[in-house]
C-alpha cells in the first residue's frame, strides 16, 4: 500500500535559497521511492511530501532521510512547542482521487 510522509519546516532569514538548494541536490537513491515535492506554504515556510511504495521502504529510508536532513539543518528555525526544526508526519494512503 502506497506510504505518504510530511514534513514541514520553516527557515531561518535568509536561508530560504539555501534550504531549496539542498533538497534540488539531493539523492534519494533507496528503495522504495517514488517521488519527492517540495512545497512553498508561506514566506520562510516549506513543506515536504514523500511518496513510498510502503510503509516498510519509508522506514528503511529514514537514516538516509535524517543525513539528508543534517546537511541543510543550520538553515532551520525550532518550530516551537518542542517541535525542535522538523514537524514529520506519516502514514498509508487511504484514498486517492483523480479527475
Amino acid at each position: 500500500m502506497t506510504a505518504f510522509n510530511v514534513v514541514r519546516f520553516k527557515t531561518k532569514p535568509g536561508m530560504e535559497r539555501e534550504f531549496i538548494d539542498a533538497h534540488t541536490n539531493a539523492s534519494m537513491d533507496v528503495k522504495g521511492f517514488r517521488r519527492f515535492s517540495l512545497i512553498s506554504t508561506g514566506p520562510a515556510t516549506f513543506c515536504v511530501i514523500g511518496e513510498w511504495d510502503d510503509l516498510d521502504s519509508l522506514a528503511a529510508a529514514r537514516p538516509t532521510m535524517i543525513g539528508l536532513l543534517n546537511s541543510f539543518r543550520h538553515t532551520l528555525e525550532d518550530l516551537g512547542d518542542g517541535l525542535g526544526v522538523t514537524d514529520p508526519v506519516s502514514g498509508p494512503a487511504l484514498l486517492e482521487l483523480r479527475p
